[in-house]
């Protein structure tokens, strides 16, 4: 066997070639992050072996900077390994006491990572292609909380300039009270308003759930409000409203290009899930991405560090065992958010919660034993390719 190891980086890429016997074949060497560097790699494994299904290719998951390495090694149809950076580091301190970390040095450690079998699971084809779906779904993830961020900027606002408004309506962040404050961005200019213009602009943008009674009250509301009156404030909350009203169409458009991938690439029996929605059957599904990497459940839910962490040393033994926190957090955001709405969608599920809560466990804690039976049955699906079943 032919052995690989690459340290990953953002112009170039260190390379380090051996085989099973532990012979060096080619020592440290670097190539630049181009066509010309990917080529010459190729050249130097085929010098060493014309049997390429016995080369094996590891390098750390490092991000953007692997994914056009990661196509190449696919297409000349290299077996690869990709590492958590986690692994190659403590791999590495077992080998020598010294505090010894190049880029040289962690591209000999991951070839004999590779070499060592230390429990790797090839990165698959439909590993490579699912990032796709990966890179829209954290993209979508970071739009909605720029979002959010904005509508606190808006409520913070409306405090200052209305801060009446808040009590006439359910909620600050409606359409028809954004077209309200797009137009008239104060009490002030509420209270001066033409209750003609103020009654259409209502129900045009309520679709005629507000009219001429609760313009009427909005404009009393004004004239008696203690709001402040700075223009500069009110010129922040058009602009952010307008913002606000951006976001919402680019958060539309990707996801529905996320349901369109899920709906003819993907085909998912995690759907089938009472409570999961594509948001976040989308999210669990690319960051697990290939499950056949996975051996157990309890590897997935290690990968999205919600596995308890342990200490045991002579007879002293953790007595409160912290969840690790150490993986994909937005696989751990994802399982959480999908494990709330499936309790409350599916009878089972929500049995399982009040039964744990029942048994005196704080409901975060219930949550997360939830979490690991969704997380079970997830598997079981995707291994099987079933679609829920109630009774099972």
């Amino acid at each position: 066997m032919i052995y690989v190891g690459i340290d990953v980086a953002k112009d170039k890429h260190d390379c380090f070639i051996s085989n099973s016997h532990g012979e060096v074949l080619f020592n440290a060497f670097s190539i630049p992050n181009n066509r010309e560097g990917f080529n010459a790699l190729y050249q130097k494994i085929q010098s060493v072996t014309n049997d390429l299904s016995k080369v094996k290719v590891g390098l750390e998951a490092t991000g953007h900077y692997s994914y056009n390495l990661l196509g190449f090694l696919f297409s000349k149809g290299l077996p690869t390994y990709v590492i958590n950076p986690l692994h190659t580091n403590l791999y590495r301190k077992s080998l020598s006491l010294r505090k010894t970390k190049t880029d040289k040095v962690d591209a000999r450690t991951i070839a004999s990572m590779i070499m060592s079998d230390v429990n790797l699971k090839s990165y698959s084809d439909t590993s490579y292609h699912n990032e796709e779906l990966k890179s829209l779904t954290r993209y979508r993830f970071e739009k909605v909380k720029e979002r959010a961020k904005l509508k606190t900027s808006v409520s913070r606002l409306v405090c200052i300039l209305f801060p009446e408004l808040e009590k006439l309506v359910p909620a600050l962040h409606m359409a028809s009270v954004y077209a309200l404050l797009s137009e008239f961005p104060s009490a002030a200019a509420v209270a001066s308003a033409h209750l003609t213009r103020l009654s259409n602009l209502l129900s045009e943008s309520s679709k005629g759930h507000y009219g001429k009674d609760t313009a009427v009250i909005f404009r009393e509301a004004a004239r008696s409000s203690i709001g402040s009156h700075m223009p500069a404030k009110s010129l922040e909350l058009k602009h952010t409203i307008r913002l606000i009203r951006e976001l919402d169409a680019e958060i539309d458009e990707i996801e529905n290009e996320i349901k369109r991938i899920m709906d003819e690439e993907i085909h998912s029996p995690i759907l089938t899930i009472p409570g999961i929605s594509y948001r976040m059957g989308a999210m669990i599904i690319a960051e697990i991405g290939d499950f056949s990497r996975f051996d157990s459940p309890d590897r997935i839910l290690a990968y999205a560090g919600m596995s308890p962490s342990t200490y045991q040393s002579g007879q002293l033994d953790n007595c409160y065992a912290h969840m690790e926190k150490r993986g994909s957090r937005y696989l751990r955001y994802a399982l959480y958010n999908a494990t709330k709405y499936v309790c409350k969608w599916d009878e089972s599920f929500g049995a399982y919660l009040a039964k744990k809560r029942a048994e005196g466990k704080h409901y975060n804690v219930a949550l997360s034993h939830a979490t690991k039976k969704l997380v079970r049955l997830i598997y079981a699906m995707e291994k099987s390719g079933q679609s829920y079943n109630k009774a099972a």
